[in-house]
C-alpha cells in the first residue's frame, strides 16, 4: 500500500513539474530550453526559504499543490477551447530527451559510493527526510554544518513525493544536471541549424571528461556549479536585448548557485557580471527603470546567501565549522614554512600536464587559439572568441588564486598539505572554462553562415554545394564524437553500478539496512565497526561514516584489530559491535573470549557480572 501511495505522489510531482512549464510557457513566453532550469531553480530557492522558515514540509506541499493546480487549470482550459492535441518535437529535442531518458534511467539503477555522500550531502538529506526541517546544532549526525542546502532542498521536494531511496536522490539531482545542459543550447538562435546542435552537444559531452573523478551518479555538487554558470551565460545572450527578462530567468538561477556551496557566490558572481557587462553595453543603459530592475535582481538573487548566512550566525553561533577562519584563527596555524610548501605543491599540482583540468586548460587554450585563426585567415570572419579567451583566462587566474587562499588560510593543515580536493576544485572551473569557448564558438559560428535563416529559400541556405557537404560533414563528425563521449561515459557509470556488491556502503547495507526513524529520532546507541583497512577506508573514517548514515547514529567508531588484553575494556564501551568484514585472527579472538563464531552481522553486547557477552542480533 505505502509503495502504491509512494508511486502516486511521484506522478502527482511529475503534473505538477509540467504544470509549472506550462504556465511559465504560457505567461512569459520564454524559450522552451530555459524553462526546466527556471522552474527546477524557482522551486528549490522556494524550499530553500520555507526550510529557513521552520516550515519545510508545507513549503513543498503547497509548491507542489499550486503545480497540480497550474496543470489542472491549463488543462481544462485547453479542454474548453477544443484546440486539437498536437505535440511537436524537433530533431534536437527528441535527441536530447532520449539521451537524458537514458542516463536517468542509468541513474535509477545506481547506488551511492562516494566518500562524501556519506561525510555530509547523502547524510544531510537524510536528516531533512526524517525529521522535515533543517538541521540545527544538536545534529550531532551532520559535522559539516555550513555547507549551504540549496540542492539539498531540490532533493528535499522531489525524494519527499517520489521516494526516499538512494536511486531517487540521483535521479532528482540528474534533473538539475541535464536542465543546465539544455538551457545551454538555448543559445542558439537559428533552430534550423543541427550543426550548431551537433556542436554543442560535443562540447556539453566533452565536459564531462573533466567531472570523470566524481562522475554524476552521486550527490556531489562541484560539477554543479560550473553548468549554471554555463546556464546563465546561455540566457544572458539570448536575452540581452530585454534586459528585463533576462534578469528574470537568472534571478532564481543565481539565488540557487550562491547556495549550492561556499564557493557558489563565485559562479554566481561570474554570471552576474556577464549579466552586467551585456547591460553595460546597452544603449539604453541609463534609463532609470532598466537600472533599477538590474540592481534588484542583483540584490534579490543574493538573498538566499544572505539568508543562509544569517542562520549561520544566529542559530550555529558558536558552533566551529569546515573552513572557518575567523572563529578558529587557522590563518595563524601555518608557519612560513609550511606556507612555502603548500605554494609549492600547489604551483606543480597546477601545472601538471598528467592532471585532467591542466590538459583541458592546455587543449582548449589550443583549439581557441586555432578556431581563431582558421576565423580571421580562412573564413575572413571578426570572431568574438579570442576576447572570450582572454576574460576566461582572467576568470581562471582569480579562481586559482582563490583556491590557493584557501589552502593557505582556511583549510586545516592536515588537509591543506596534501592539497585535499584540489582536481574537484579545479576541474569545477575548467569545465566553467571550456563550457565558456563552446558556447562562444557556437554564438560565431552562428553569425558566420553566409545567409541568414529566412533571408533566401531552403534551397539555397548554403553558399555552394561544397560548402553544404563541409556543413554535413561537420554534422556527423560532432555528432559521431559525441555519441563516443557519451558512450565511455554511459559504460563507465554502468561500470560503476555493475560493481556496487563489491562496496564498502553494500557490505555495510548487507548488515545494517537501511535505518529510517519516525520523527527523525538519531539511535543513540553505541557502535563499533570491525572491517580491514583495505584503502584505508577505516584510518580515513570512510567506515564510520557509511556507519552513520545507514544506522542513523551519530556514535559510530571503526577499528580494524583487536588486542588482546585490551578487547574486554574496549567492547564495554559500546552497545553492538557491527562485524563488516572478518579475518582469521578476529575469528579466533571472539571464540576463545566469547565463544563466538564470528560472522557479519550486528553483536549486541552484554554484561554478564564481569564477563562481556555478544549476542548475534
Amino acid at each position: 500500500m505505502l509503495i502504491v501511495l509512494q508511486m502516486l505522489t511521484g506522478v502527482l510531482l511529475v503534473f505538477s513539474f509540467v504544470g509549472y512549464m506550462l504556465l511559465i510557457r504560457k505567461t512569459l513566453s520564454l524559450k522552451w530550453e530555459f524553462i526546466p532550469v527556471f522552474v527546477f531553480s524557482s522551486i528549490a530557492c522556494i524550499v530553500f526559504f520555507s526550510g529557513l522558515a521552520g516550515q519545510l514540509f508545507i513549503g513543498s506541499l503547497v509548491v507542489m499543490i499550486v503545480g497540480l493546480l497550474a496543470f489542472v487549470f491549463l488543462l481544462l482550459s485547453w479542454l474548453r477551447q477544443g484546440a486539437s492535441f498536437r505535440i511537436s518535437f524537433s530533431i534536437f529535442q527528441i535527441s536530447f530527451l532520449i539521451g537524458s531518458c537514458i542516463f536517468l534511467i542509468m541513474l535509477f539503477q545506481n547506488k551511492l559510493t562516494h566518500y562524501d555522500n556519506f561525510s555530509h550531502w547523502a547524510v544531510v538529506l537524510k536528516q531533512l527526510l526524517s525529521t522535515d526541517a533543517f538541521p540545527t546544532p544538536e545534529s550531532n549526525l551532520i559535522d559539516y554544518k555550513n555547507y549551504p542546502l540549496g540542492v539539498t532542498s531540490f532533493l528535499y521536494y522531489v525524494c519527499r513525493f517520489a521516494g526516499h531511496s538512494q536511486s531517487i536522490m540521483l535521479v532528482a539531482q540528474g534533473l538539475l544536471i541535464f536542465s543546465c545542459f539544455y538551457a545551454m543550447f538555448g543559445i542558439v538562435s537559428e533552430k534550423r541549424r543541427f550543426l550548431l546542435y551537433a556542436f554543442l552537444g560535443l562540447g556539453c559531452s566533452a565536459l564531462s571528461y573533466f567531472n570523470l573523478t566524481i562522475r554524476i551518479n552521486n550527490l556531489l555538487v562541484d560539477f554543479l556549479l560550473p553548468i549554471y554558470a554555463l546556464a546563465i551565460f546561455a540566457v544572458v545572450h539570448q536575452y540581452r536585448n530585454d534586459i528585463k527578462r533576462a534578469c528574470l530567468i537568472v534571478l532564481p538561477l543565481a539565488g540557487l548557485l550562491t547556495i549550492i556551496k561556499s564557493t557558489g557566490i563565485i559562479f554566481a558572481a561570474i554570471g552576474l557580471l556577464y549579466l552586467a557587462y551585456h547591460w553595460l553595453m546597452r544603449s539604453d543603459k541609463r534609463s532609470w527603470k532598466n537600472t533599477l530592475i538590474v540592481v534588484a535582481a542583483f540584490c534579490a538573487a543574493l538573498l538566499p546567501y544572505f539568508g543562509w548566512s544569517w542562520r549561520m550566525k544566529t542559530m550555529f553561533q558558536g558552533v566551529e565549522n569546515k573552513f572557518d577562519v575567523a572563529a578558529s584563527g587557522l590563518e595563524l596555524v601555518k608557519t612560513s614554512e609550511q606556507m612555502s610548501e603548500i605554494l609549492s605543491l600547489f604551483l606543480s599540482s597546477s601545472t601538471d600536464l598528467a592532471t585532467r583540468p591542466a590538459i583541458g586548460i592546455v587543449i582548449f587554450h589550443l583549439l581557441a587559439i586555432i578556431a581563431s585563426v582558421f576565423a580571421a585567415v580562412v573564413l575572413k570572419k571578426k570572431w568574438n572568441l579570442w576576447k572570450v579567451l582572454i576574460a576566461l583566462d582572467v576568470v581562471l587566474l582569480l579562481y586559482y588564486a582563490g583556491i590557493l587562499g584557501l589552502y593557505i588560510y582556511s583549510m586545516p593543515l592536515d588537509e591543506a598539505i596534501r592539497l585535499a580536493g584540489f582536481e574537484r576544485y579545479a576541474s569545477s572551473i575548467v569545465v566553467l572554462f571550456a563550457g565558456g569557448l563552446v558556447l562562444c564558438t557556437a554564438v560565431d559560428m552562428e553569425r558566420s553562415f553566409h545567409y541568414r535563416i529566412g533571408e533566401v529559400p531552403d534551397y539555397r541556405a548554403f553558399k555552394s554545394v561544397k560548402t553544404k557537404g563541409y556543413y554535413q560533414q561537420g554534422i556527423m563528425i560532432c555528432t559521431a564524437v559525441a555519441v563516443t563521449l557519451l558512450l565511455s561515459e554511459y559504460n563507465g557509470i554502468v561500470s560503476i553500478a555493475k560493481s556496487y556488491e563489491t562496496t564498502l556502503p553494500y557490505k555495510i547495507y548487507s548488515v545494517t539496512g537501511d535505518r529510517w526513524y519516525k520523527n527523525g529520532q538519531e539511535d543513540d546507541s553505541r557502535y563499533l565497526f570491525y572491517g580491514s583497512d583495505a584503502d584505508q577506508q577505516v584510518t580515513n573514517y570512510y567506515m564510520q561514516y557509511v556507519g552513520k548514515y545507514f544506522l542513523y547514529a551519530p556514535n559510530v567508531d571503526g577499528i580494524v584489530l583487536f588486542y588482546e588484553d585490551n578487547m574486554d575494556n574496549l567492547l564495554s564501551g559500546y552497545d553492538y559491535l557491527v562485524v563488516v568484514e572478518t579475518d582469521s585472527d578476529a575469528t579466533r579472538l571472539l571464540k576463545k573470549h566469547y565463544d563466538v563464531d564470528m560472522q557479519e552481522g550486528i553483536y549486541k553486547i552484554t554484561r554478564s557480572g564481569e564477563q562481556i557477552v555478544l549476542t548475534l542480533v
